[in-house]
């Protein structure tokens, strides 16, 4: 089990989008990186693949490092970390600040 999953809260650490915060887009585990929406974001330019039709200049987020944020916890609004616990036969995530579990 992840300790960070698509659709979490997280909050940047390092890097010039540090303090922003943002929802979790996609895991890249092989490479321990994520995608969090409107951060990091690069321009792109793109020329045109059709003649008579312009090129054109596009936002997007590149992938940030997993020790890079932190996960954002529902019930105690904080930045924490993520603890595991086992109840009966299913493997649930906690935070480490407040003791509640965290829930998508």
């Amino acid at each position: 089990m992840q300790k960070i999953k698509k659709g979490d809260n997280v909050i940047v650490l390092l890097g010039k989008d540090r303090g922003k915060i943002g929802r979790v887009e996609r895991i890249l585990s092989s490479d321990k990186k994520i995608i969090v929406g409107g951060i990091n974001l690069v321009k792109r330019h793109i020329g045109k693949k059709v003649t008579g039709q312009q090129g054109q200049i596009l936002d997007i987020a590149k992938p940030l490092n997993l020790s890079n944020v932190s996960v954002i916890c529902p019930n105690c609004k904080k930045p924490t970390r993520v603890g595991f616990k086992i109840e009966g036969n299913i493997k649930l995530r906690f935070c480490k600040k407040c003791k509640k579990e965290i829930t998508k």
